[in-house]
């Protein structure tokens, strides 16, 4: 999902996204560990969808402020 799609969903579902994510990488670590994910590179992917929510949830309350 691009950035600019992104900043127009609102703040709720940002939040839930955020939430899914974290559940996802949560999983996806436990798979590695377990040495049942083939695809590590999914970790990266997850942690740069993460960092992207968090960057424009980030951005909205600074200009609430």
């Amino acid at each position: 999902m691009t950035p600019q799609e992104l900043r127009a969903k609102k703040e709720g579902d940002l939040a839930k996204m955020l939430l899914e994510e974290r559940e996802h990488l949560r999983d996806l670590t436990f798979r590695l560990s377990g040495a049942q994910l083939k695809n590590s590179h999914e970790l990266s992917v997850t942690k740069k969808k993460i960092a992207r929510i968090l960057t424009i949830l980030n951005e909205r309350r600074k200009q609430a402020a």
